[in-house]
């Protein structure tokens, strides 16, 4: 059975598509392609991949222009299961439906409340768009054989639209953990961000909590505008931050185990109040304590597995006042470190989440 994963916003070799989706199932078997149009050069894919040349910063030829390319490349490959990952492709998995294909649509985010918090456009126009959009992504959602949703509360939404809603949650690898378990680290006094880097994601309020408090902040990942690069370097804060863009899973993996804290202080955006950020876990795995936003899912996990600290990630002194109390209390941060692995070990991890993944596919084998 032939199996090709499309995605037009995500790197090739992005972490849940490749590493553990494409990775877990091509480990049992299944003939796996990739069919994307990002790929970043410091990994070269283990999986056969096809990249189509085509810019996606056009936010209007992403939606209106890009899926047709995607479409008429996907039909060339003939797989009998098409598995995608971005919303603008909706309408490619709806034409490959319509060829007797098996459909499964991955649903990262919850698209309707992201568009409210993007940075473009009219705050009202992406209300409007949000509305519109949701009822389109609906229609098209009904139709496809299975829905995976990256949370239980995008789950909620699309168990209502299509019975075959699946939660895949986006947990961490075991074996990310216990390759840093095997190793000794020298913790530096610094503290830990990794990904997007935008003004939803409070980066502004942390560089701003680094003027009260002695801590370097290490920045890895990429800015999403040069506007908002050169907003955070006029402020005073910048001073203690260390970026190094974007880096390798074996960077990110070092640096992480080396810090006080990891960091997650996204802004109460609809999008991100029920959200449950893949880093949050990756910060866990690594047995470093979380410093997050004082949301009340988040806190569910941090408070109930006595992992981290939650703050409003608006205030900057809330922030500071975190970080500097787990450098003044070391024994209860490396505690919190260890609650935090130990959590990811039992219960928030890939290996568990991949079971359901190779059911799904085990079912359509049978099928077929």
């Amino acid at each position: 059975m032939k199996i090709c994963h499309i995605t037009s916003a995500h790197p090739i070799d992005d972490v849940r598509i490749y590493h553990k989706e494409c990775l877990t199932l091509n480990k049992y078997g299944f003939d796996i392609q990739i069919l994307g149009s990002i790929s970043w050069k410091s990994i070269e894919p283990k999986i056969k991949y096809e990249l189509l040349k085509f810019s996606t910063n056009n936010l209007l030829k992403r939606f209106f222009y890009l899926p047709f390319i995607f479409y008429k490349k996907a039909k060339i490959i003939n797989a009998d299961i098409y598995h995608f990952h971005d919303p603008e492709l909706l309408i490619v998995g709806f034409l490959l439906k319509r060829k007797g294909k098996i459909i499964i649509y991955d649903i990262h985010e919850d698209n309707p409340r992201a568009i409210i918090g993007r940075d473009w456009g009219n705050k009202y126009l992406r209300i409007i768009i949000s509305y519109f959009f949701e009822k389109f992504e609906n229609i098209f959602s009904k139709k496809f054989d299975v829905l995976l949703t990256a949370t239980n509360n995008i789950y909620n939404r699309f168990i209502l639209i299509n019975k075959n809603t699946i939660t895949l949650n986006n947990y961490p690898q075991l074996s990310e953990i216990i390759n840093l378990n095997n190793k000794k680290h020298q913790k530096q006094k610094q503290l830990c961000y990794t990904g997007i880097i935008n003004q939803q994601r409070g980066i502004g309020y942390i560089v701003k909590a680094l003027e009260k408090v002695e801590i370097r902040l290490l920045l890895i990942g990429n800015f999403s505008s040069n506007d908002y690069y050169n907003e955070l370097k006029n402020q005073k804060g910048w001073q203690n931050v260390d970026y190094v863009g974007y880096n390798s899973r074996e960077y990110v993996n070092e640096s992480l185990v080396s810090s006080i804290a990891g960091i997650v202080t996204f802004l109460p955006l609809p999008n991100h109040i029920n959200s449950q950020p893949n880093k949050m876990f990756e910060y866990m795995s690594a047995g470093v304590p979380v410093i997050a936003s004082d949301f009340p899912l988040w806190k569910e996990i941090i408070h109930n597995n006595n992992c981290g600290i939650c703050v409003n990630p608006t205030n900057p002194d809330e922030i500071s006042t975190a970080i500097q109390f787990l450098i003044n209390n070391p024994d209860q941060a490396l505690k919190m470190g260890e609650n935090g692995r130990k959590a990811v070990i039992e219960k928030y991890n890939w290996e568990v989440e991949s079971e359901k993944l190779l059911n799904i596919y085990n079912k359509f084998m049978i099928i077929k």
